[in-house]
Order: structure tokens, then C-alpha cells, then sequence
């Protein structure tokens, strides 16, 4: 494997009120399928959690509505009293109905009972980010009013509850309004080597010094094939998924990574790809699989 050797300031950024190791950890996979329920192997989890936090990982997204409350409480149970240098990046904004179904719980009095839900399963007095997920579309962002719940957001951060605010699953122009209502930490879209929609809004963050973090930076739910991404990982002696989230690290320096995983090799694989660099004729074949997938119809499977 070809490794990368930057300086310090290459693989750290900052969220909120702190400068993070940019590859993290994404919670969601340690609830029950279809992030319901409890895990299949509840002490697997918990190893694994303690495990990401001694390689050094320094930032893990999760949220209450995981499970609901599983991810939280595994959270909690394995890692309390936190290490100061650990931030979690939590969610609002949704809920889960009878059988698992995502609502969105947009009301005051529900975003309210989300953060203390949160303070209260994580075992903390403050969370430090909070981003408002946004539900007007199950499939993707949508124009829809953020006001009212960014006011209610802003309320409890200014209560000393919450310590900074992010968006998830937003458009632009919700980003653009975020911005003028409070100081935006981050912004937490669907992105990754294939699916590029962001692109512009990415390079605005990062003009701004604001985080962006992709969701689904391995595909998701369907994993990103490749022929191009094979043969380049092959030619590095890497994983497919190692290439990916390399393309990631270099894409622009505000990207921060949640890849989220039940497996403990996986996990160290995704944290290797951290020092792997790619070299401008690698970075041009997998710039080019974007626009491949969106000629075929389907910017996740090519």
C-alpha cells in the first residue's frame, strides 16, 4: 500500500469547538437490521466501540433514534466517563414508528424531548454537536422550513444543552438559510465517489471552514462497485473500500468520514485508509466513475 506522509494539519479539522482526527466512527450499524432494535451480539458491539476509541478514533456519530435508544445506551455503557479527547455528533429530528419506520418529529416540544432523550442515553450534561436531520423526503434532500426548529435548536444551546448545531440531509438553499439563523458546525449530506451531488456545496463549506460529513461514504446499503476502483485498489495492494474513502480524505481537507461497521477488521481497515495516498492518475479514473454511473442511470452500483 502506497501511504501518505503529511503534515499534521492533513488528517484533522475542526467540528464545532474542536479540531478532530478526520476519520471517525458511525454508530448506526450496532443497532438490530434495519437500525432497529438491539444487535445480535450486544458484547461484540461493545468491544468494538472500545476498540475504535483506543485506535484513536476521536469522533462517532450516532443518535437516539438508532434502535431507538440501542446506539446511545451501547455508547454509554461501553465508554463512560468519556475520554476528553472523544466528541459524539448526535441527530433530532426523527423518530421510529411501529415496525421501524422513520418519521420526522419536527415540533418543539419533540425536538426538546430529543435532546434530553440524548443527554440522558449518552450519560452527558451537553452534547456537543446536534444536527438537525431533515425529513420532508425519505429519499433524498428537499426544500422544506427549517426556521422554527433551528429557533428551538438555538434555544438549547443558548440553555448550555447543546454546544453547536449541524444539518443533515439539506439543500443548499436550507444551508444558506442555517446559516443565518445560527453558526453552522457542520453539514451531513449523502455523498461519496459516486454519488457527487454536493460537490459545489463542498467546496462552499470549505471556503467557510465548515465541516462537511458524508453519510454512506462506502455506498450505503448498496456498496459501491467498480471496475475502475477495483483495479486502482488492486495497483495499491488496498481494499476497494480503502480507495474509496482515501478518494474521500482528498477530496477537499473538511471532510470528516463516519464509515460505521460491526467488524473490528473492518473498522482498522477504514482507519489504515487514512495514510493511503492516491497519485493524480488514480484520482482521474475515480473522478471519472461519477459520471459513468450517472450516464447508466445509477450513481451507486457501476
Amino acid at each position: 500500500m502506497s501511504v501518505s506522509n503529511p503534515t499534521p494539519d492533513t488528517h484533522r479539522y475542526r467540528l464545532g469547538g474542536r479540531e478532530l482526527r478526520r476519520m471517525g466512527y458511525g454508530a448506526m450499524q450496532l443497532a438490530g437490521p434495519g437500525v432497529y432494535g438491539p444487535p445480535a451480539d450486544p458484547q461484540g458491539a461493545l468491544n468494538l466501540l472500545r476498540d475504535a476509541v483506543a485506535a484513536g478514533v476521536e469522533h462517532i456519530d450516532t443518535s437516539d433514534f438508532y434502535g431507538p435508544h440501542v446506539t446511545n445506551q451501547l455508547i454509554r455503557e461501553a465508554l463512560h466517563p468519556y475520554a476528553d479527547s472523544l466528541t459524539l455528533v448526535t441527530k433530532v429530528g426523527a423518530r421510529r414508528g411501529l415496525g421501524g419506520s422513520w418519521l420526522p418529529a419536527f415540533s418543539p416540544e419533540e425536538l426538546r424531548g430529543a435532546v434530553h432523550d440524548n443527554l440522558r442515553n449518552l450519560g452527558l450534561e451537553r452534547l456537543e454537536v446536534v444536527n438537525l436531520r431533515l425529513m420532508f423526503d425519505t429519499h433524498g434532500p428537499a426544500e422544506g422550513p427549517i426556521e422554527q426548529p433551528l429557533q428551538v435548536l438555538e434555544q438549547l444551546r443558548r440553555d448550555g444543552l447543546v454546544g453547536h448545531i449541524g444539518l443533515s440531509n439539506a439543500t443548499p438553499a436550507q444551508v444558506e438559510q442555517a446559516r443565518s439563523i445560527t453558526e453552522l458546525a457542520c453539514v451531513q449530506n449523502h455523498y461519496n465517489l459516486a454519488h457527487r451531488a454536493d460537490d459545489a456545496l463542498i467546496d462552499q463549506l470549505a471556503a467557510a471552514g465548515i465541516a462537511y460529513v458524508p453519510y454512506f461514504p462506502l455506498g450505503g446499503f448498496t456498496p459501491l462497485q467498480s471496475t475502475a476502483l477495483s483495479e486502482v485498489a488492486r495497483e495499491l495492494g488496498a481494499t476497494p473500500m480503502q480507495v474509496a474513502l482515501a478518494w474521500l480524505m482528498q477530496r477537499s481537507p473538511n471532510i470528516l468520514l463516519i464509515p460505521g461497521t460491526t467488524s473490528v477488521v473492518h473498522l482498522r481497515e477504514n482507519l489504515a485508509a487514512e495514510q493511503l495516498l492516491l497519485d493524480e492518475s488514480s484520482l482521474r479514473r475515480l473522478d471519472a466513475i461519477a459520471s459513468a454511473g450517472q450516464d447508466r442511470g445509477n450513481p451507486q452500483k457501476l
